[in-house]
């Protein structure tokens, strides 16, 4: 019988929220995510009807190749790929990354002792703070440097010191300022060249001064190569593992983000110290059953392929740079061409801190730039713009700053 009397049974939706949540203290000590915040103001400016031109964050603006799409579309319909993949990755892609290696840089690798697959390259630089660092331990950080960093040294419960990265001293760390009682407690060491967001590149000689300080200090060098592939003016930027002696204290991270435009498709490495490299599998046994084979047999087309789609990105970037430089002089906004990676440091104009002049270009100009704030203390007095536009958007974009009048 139908009746319109409520039911005598307790409505239970009262007590939906009544269980406390209360974080572990290891998520009550992570950073903030900088750049989560910069795309949620950009989103909300171009949600108001504005034509945002958004050179703030580092995410490619081009398509993958062809190529390497349809190596996927191939592979997705293997039965093969359908099931769990080995733990640490399948074989061949660990040989494509060791002979890419060979060719590019002249680096001998051993793929199943000296390779790792990462869920991208960002995973790896998280997960070797928490393999080599203890509560009390020094990390060596650069700053400015990729926030990223700090994560993994957050949730490791270590300490971080910091390296300056100056103009004077081409934004390359001096390890002789470095505090004496600080070299007593670090264990690990973050480089990163071409550097983000400084675009800085390092030499032979500072590789090797860095192998030796990292030998005598017993410390593992955590080498961030992420832009390995973007170099400009014809100067190829050098790998880490170049020097002799460097897979003896560190081991290099790279990811195929940046060099196949990549960025969605979750696909890094771990390269160099074995019992490093064997350490990050151990972990990532606890954490994943590694990527989708068919990803690894796309990215293995992607290293083992011709690379004239790297050298046609490479270009892209630099006619990019250029054009980007040149409507800076029109408008009297001097800065220090890059040399390497897809990002610009410019200095602020007076009167301003990074944060200011980044607040200004989003309301008045509706262009987006990150402020060095963002990346460390020393980033202050910078902001970071990214050649993620065309050539085009990048010029609408600096004449839309000089109609501000602040050069």
């Amino acid at each position: 019988m139908l009746t319109t009397e409520k039911s005598e049974q307790p409505d239970r939706r009262d007590n939906a929220a009544s269980v406390h949540i209360e974080p572990a203290k290891r998520m009550q000590g992570l950073p903030t995510q900088f750049f989560a915040n910069l795309v949620k103001r950009a989103n909300a400016k171009a949600a108001e009807g504005h034509d945002v031109i958004n050179l703030g964050q580092g995410n490619p603006d081009q398509p993958t190749p062809t190529h390497i799409v349809s190596a996927l579309q191939e592979a997705a319909a293997n039965p093969m790929y359908h099931k769990y993949p080995p733990f640490s990755g399948y074989s061949f892609l660990k040989e494509a990354i060791a002979t890419r290696y060979r060719e590019d840089y002249g680096v001998e690798l051993d793929p199943e002792t000296e390779v790792a697959i990462l869920f991208g390259g960002k995973t790896g630089l998280v997960e070797i703070s928490q393999i080599l660092l203890n509560p009390g331990d020094v990390c060596l950080v650069p700053d400015p440097g990729y926030p990223d960093y700090w994560s993994g040294v957050a949730l490791a419960g270590a300490e971080m010191v910091f390296m300056p990265l100056v103009a004077h001293n081409q934004f390359l760390p001096d390890f002789s300022a470095i505090p004496a009682e600080s070299l007593e407690k670090a264990k690990l060491m973050f480089l990163n060249y071409p550097n983000n967001p400084t675009g800085a590149i390092a030499d032979e000689a500072f590789y090797t001064k860095t192998i030796e300080f990292a030998r005598q200090h017993n410390i593992v060098v955590a080498s961030d190569f992420a832009y390995g592939a973007i170099g400009f003016d014809g100067k190829k930027p050098k790998s880490f593992l170049e020097l002799p002696g460097a897979k003896e204290v560190g081991v290099e991270f790279y990811t195929l983000s940046k060099t196949y435009n990549m960025a969605g498709w979750r696909v890094g490495f771990a390269l160099g110290n074995a019992e490093v490299i064997k350490l990050i599998n151990l972990m990532q046994d606890h954490y994943y059953v590694s990527l989708f084979g068919g990803i690894q047999a796309a990215a293995a087309t992607a290293l083992t392929a011709p690379q004239t789609c790297v050298e046609e990105l490479v270009a892209t970037y630099e006619s990019r740079r250029n054009a980007l430089y040149d409507a800076l002089d029109r408008i009297g906004w001097s800065a220090v061409r890059t040399p390497a990676s897809f990002f610009c440091w410019l200095p602020v104009p007076e009167g301003f801190t990074s944060s200011s002049f980044a607040d200004l270009l989003l309301e008045q100009a509706h262009v987006v730039v990150a402020p060095g704030i963002g990346f460390g203390e020393l980033g202050e007095g910078y902001v970071r713009v990214g050649l993620l536009a065309s050539e085009s958007r990048l010029e609408e974009a600096v004449e839309r700053i000089g109609r501000l009048g602040l050069f």
